[in-house]
């Protein structure tokens, strides 16, 4: 076979797995994910999860997300090593290979209509505990940390949306906000692992995946470099909040009663 005659089998191969419609909303929605990941080091799944599910459904956007981020963020791993509290880290990590492999059953099995609600309820009831201010007392013992890790694994394994029980967990700490997002880095570069592994096991890596990740991956990384540039110059509070409200539009905007009037 020809090289000609080869690429013209890759690319009919990528445009007959790609979705026919909504992939210029995907590559934007993928953009400003990638933003809200590079400042604070998580967001990406409260923004994705519900408006890419709501195009190509939570079955195919998770994997997706998975490996588009997991590329993307290789550079981010090193400079969170040296930062991170490393212990507790790890210790959330031993809870998360439990909490993985149960919820990418979920995913695998559950309903994907019924799935969709959840995630979008999910969303919201997390984003209200973010925004609520509310912080844990005293020093959490390892314990409580593993578990944690256990609650995250089992919604990263769901819907990749293991960010905010781990955000709540250690903003309601004494750690800096730099110490916090280097944790949430390091600690998602090893779940990834184990999401990885999951999902392949699920047989969720089907060839549609990888087309959606060539698609929206340049999308999500130049997200990324200008979240992380930001992360430097603007101040917390400011972004956060703008985070908030980009998951809470996102959340919002997911709800399957929606697909008639904005889909």
């Amino acid at each position: 076979m020809s090289l000609d005659a080869l690429w013209a089998v890759v690319d009919a191969w990528f445009i007959a797995s790609l979705p026919a419609h909504g992939l210029a909303a995907l590559i934007g929605i993928a953009l400003v994910a990638g933003l809200a990941r590079g400042f604070s080091g998580f967001g990406a799944a409260l923004i994705l999860i519900p408006l890419g599910g709501a195009i190509i459904g939570p079955k195919m956007i998770s994997p997706v997300l998975l490996v588009v981020d997991g590329l993307a963020t290789l550079g981010m791993v090193r400079p969170a090593f040296r930062i991170a509290n490393r212990r507790e880290v790890v210790t959330m990590a031993a809870g998360a290979v439990l909490g993985v492999p149960a919820g990418t059953a979920v995913l695998a099995l559950m309903d994907p209509l019924l799935l969709r609600w959840l995630i979008t309820g999910l969303a919201i009831c997390l984003l209200a505990l973010l925004v609520s201010g509310w912080r844990y007392h005293g020093q959490p013992s390892q314990t409580t940390t593993a578990g944690v890790g256990l609650v995250a694994g089992l919604f990263s394994g769901a819907a990749q949306l293991g960010g905010p029980p781990v955000v709540a967990f250690w903003l309601s700490g004494k750690s800096d906000f730099t110490r916090v997002r280097s944790n949430i880095i390091l600690y998602f570069s090893i779940s990834t692992v184990f999401s990885v592994i999951s999902y392949y096991l699920g047989g969720l890596f089907v060839a549609q995946v990888f087309a959606l990740t060539v698609l929206i991956l340049p999308s999500y990384a130049l997200g990324l470099h200008g979240g992380a540039r930001l992360f430097g110059l603007a101040r917390e509070s400011t972004f956060r909040w703008i985070c908030y409200a980009l998951i809470a539009s996102a959340a919002i905007l997911g709800m399957p009663a929606l697909d008639g009037i904005i889909r």
